[in-house]
């Protein structure tokens, strides 16, 4: 049975969102024969996930040393066990038919390796609002992130990316870096392969005083100065070796189930 994997990194106090979380991952409908699992990786080792969890066979939880969620990201990677792959952050949602609507894109078009969508604000007083940004639907231009991050006009929320898991494998998983290791995968998917731009929202993403991109440290310029030194080049490596990533087989493209 095809599998898609959600990684979800979580620490011991953030966990507030968590049931909400999963309650938007068991709304989702899939194609017929598809099957999602969530796995859920504290950054730490206190064990609080396994007192606070549902009991349900396709959670998979984890523990490992604290490095912050890009060390939990790649840490999950250990179980994962999708043909595709996505993140999702512990205190986000998924609207109804994001998962559906991704697996659809990769399994329909085969040259596609990756795709995004678009993303609503949930502020705190429960409304949604759009992101700025998106990019017109279909195919993506070539380099259309990498100008939108070098601009600092970023087009979409990198968590929004399903990609194939040996896609992400390839490219080495989450950058080990202090914030933005979504953005920063999703830039290294688009120097070696085709991504997609879904035009119904796949993420609900929400603002809240505690979240990492509201403290003042995210928005540090030597620390961005600091990712731009370790990506760039990576990426500049990686578009000069003129190699290209693309599905060695396409999925199947079945029917839909609940």
């Amino acid at each position: 049975m095809p599998l898609i994997s959600i990684v979800t990194p979580v620490h011991h106090g953030g966990e507030k969102y968590l049931s909400e979380t999963y309650n938007s991952l068991c709304d989702q409908v899939l194609p017929q024969g598809w099957d999602w699992e969530w796995v859920v990786q504290e950054d730490g080792q206190t064990g609080f996930l396994d007192s606070i969890l549902p009991r349900d066979d396709r959670i998979s939880a984890g523990t490992s040393r604290k490095g912050g969620a890009a060390m939990a990201r790649s840490m999950a990677m250990a179980r994962v066990r999708g043909d595709l792959i996505r993140a999702l952050d512990a205190d986000d949602l998924l609207p109804p038919g994001a998962l559906e609507r991704a697996i659809t894109t990769l399994t329909q078009h085969r040259d596609i390796a990756w795709c995004v969508s678009a993303c609503l604000d949930l502020l705190p007083d429960g409304t949604l609002r759009p992101g700025p940004h998106d990019p017109p639907a279909g195919p993506l231009a070539n380099d259309v992130m990498l100008v939108g991050y070098q601009t600092q006009r970023f087009p979409v929320v990198g968590t929004t990316m399903t990609a194939y898991t040996d896609l992400v494998l390839a490219m080495g998983g989450w950058p080990a870096v202090p914030a933005s290791e979504d953005v920063a995968l999703l830039l290294l998917c688009e120097a070696v392969s085709q991504g997609w731009m879904i035009e119904e929202p796949g993420a609900i993403y929400r603002k809240h005083s505690a979240q990492s991109t509201a403290q003042a440290a995210h928005w540090d310029p030597v620390e961005r100065s600091a990712l731009d030194d370790v990506l760039l080049p990576r990426l500049e490596g990686l578009r000069a070796l003129g190699w290209r990533w693309s599905p060695m087989q396409g999925l199947a493209a079945p029917g839909r189930t609940s």
